[in-house]
Formats: structure tokens, C-alpha cells, sequence
């Protein structure tokens, strides 16, 4: 949501001109020059105010997306070797089941394949929440 006071003077803003409208369609004498040219710096100066004060609470946003986007990263890295140990552990619980017929490894590698499943379930779904949070993060636009 926009600074308060930012939404306060576009609705100032807003006003006036609507303000001046009026007085243009009825018969009533317009404002004098010089007050549009005072008007204008005042809504410079008060642009400029807005945009000094809007850079510092930027910055840490874009420090923070940044820094959530390598963690995204390392995330996503973890998965994809995730991923990797539960094919190779497949291959080893074949190997060690249907070719080496060693019986007592079985269920312990089976387990071990467990876990990894289970690692993985919950890292996937921690990155699909997290990456909802770095586009949270992106500015609009």
C-alpha cells in the first residue's frame, strides 16, 4: 500500500483540479497565474520529499529479494540433489536386493529411500511456498 500521505496530496490533488473545473464553467473569475506557478514547486518539492523518502524503504526490499532469491536458489539446488539420491538410491536398493541378494540391507536401505522421500516432499513444498514470497517481494512492474 502507498505512503499515506502520498495517497493524501493525489487526493488533494485530485480535488483541486476538480475544484478548477468548476470555477472554469461557472462565471466566476479564475485563479491568477502566479498561484498555478506557486502551486506546481510546492508539488515538486513535495514529489521530491516522496521520492528521498521512497529510495531508503526500497532499498532494503531489493537487498532482501535479493538475498531471497539466492536462498530460492539453494533451495532448488538441494532438490535437484534430492531428486539425484532418490535415483540412486533406487539403483542401489536393486542392486543390493535383486542382484547381490544381500537381505539384511534391504530394509534398511528402504528406509533410507524413505527418508529421502519424505526430504524431498517437504523441500518442494517449502520452495513452491517460498517462491510465492520472492514474487511477493519483486516490485510491481
Amino acid at each position: 500500500m502507498g505512503d499515506p500521505r502520498n495517497v493524501a496530496h493525489a487526493k488533494k490533488v485530485a480535488q483541486e483540479k476538480h475544484h478548477k473545473g468548476d470555477a472554469a464553467h461557472s462565471h466566476q473569475p479564475a485563479k491568477k497565474q502566479p498561484a498555478k506557478k506557486d502551486q506546481a514547486v510546492a508539488e515538486e518539492s513535495s514529489t521530491a520529499k516522496t521520492a528521498e523518502t521512497a529510495k531508503p524503504e526500497q532499498k532494503p526490499d531489493a537487498a532482501k529479494l535479493e538475498k531471497s532469491l539466492a536462498v530460492l536458489a539453494k533451495l532448488k539446488e538441494l532438490e535437484f540433489h534430492s531428486r539425484s539420491n532418490i535415483e540412486k538410491l533406487a539403483e542401489l536398493s536393486l542392486t543390493i536386493e535383486d542382484e547381490l541378494k544381500q537381505k539384511a540391507f534391504v530394509e534398511p536401505i528402504g528406509e533410507v529411500y524413505s527418508a529421502q522421500e519424505a526430504f524431498h516432499s517437504k523441500i518442494s513444498a517449502l520452495i513452491e511456498g517460498y517462491q510465492k514470497e520472492c514474487d511477493r517481494l519483486k516490485p510491481a512492474g
